[in-house]
């Protein structure tokens, strides 16, 4: 055999061992991080870092608004978090090992403040990600095995940070409820001259009115 055929074969094998590694780890082919906020309590993220299982770090996973609902006529519910929150504005960690910790750094603009939190993620979190359950998808009318995916984070004035994870067809699991610190820097670390992103005018004609329903989340 020549050495460039010996190669080849030594490359399939060392790419099959670590495809089936990382398919040990990861039911899927990738999982999804998204963000949300009450109603009418904006925020902006800038930056939400992932480190995974493997200590690889992937960097602005995510950033930018969370999802967010915001009706006419001050007639939405900030109050609490919904009982099925969904999936949030996100995307999918391409490529990632399930997640060690995420770090989050955003602004919250109905107060204005900017706040900073490392979220670790603990191993039942990546034991209910891994687990494939039976459910039934309305969306097509099959029976599936399904898997809880993504994790969405929910993000609230006062620093509150609260995780779910949760499938296509599956309800979501509460996972943790963190505090998050204020950021000495203020927003863009500093680099603005603590000038927030400014606040829309549905939501700051709710605030006017009706405050900021802090102890809720």
């Amino acid at each position: 055999m020549n050495n460039n055929y010996l190669k080849t074969i030594f490359v399939a094998i060392f790419l099959g061992i670590c495809n089936v590694a990382h398919s040990a780890s990861l039911p899927y082919e990738a999982w999804r991080l998204g963000f949300s906020a009450p109603s009418y309590m904006e925020v902006w993220i800038e930056t939400a870092d992932v480190v995974d299982m493997k200590g690889q770090v992937y960097r602005r996973a995510m950033s930018g608004n969370a999802a967010i609902q915001n009706p006419p006529g001050n007639s939405g519910k900030p109050k609490g978090w919904p009982e099925k929150p969904g999936w949030g504005k996100g995307k999918y960690v391409t490529g990632a090992d399930l997640p060690k910790k995420i770090y989050v750094r955003w602004q919250s603009l109905v107060e204005p403040q900017t706040y900073q939190v490392g979220i670790d993620i603990p191993e039942s979190a990546r034991e209910i990600m891994r687990k494939g359950e039976k459910a039934y998808c309305a969306a097509d009318g099959k029976w599936i095995t399904d898997y809880r995916e993504a994790l969405v984070i929910g993000l609230a004035p006062g620093g509150v940070a609260k995780l779910w994870a949760l499938g296509p067809c599956l309800p979501p699991i509460e996972i943790t409820r963190v505090q998050a610190e204020i950021d000495p820097r203020g927003p863009y670390e500093g680099a603005s001259g603590g000038k927030h992103r400014p606040l829309s005018a549905v939501s700051k004609a709710y605030v006017e009115k009706f405050g900021v329903p802090y102890g809720s989340w």
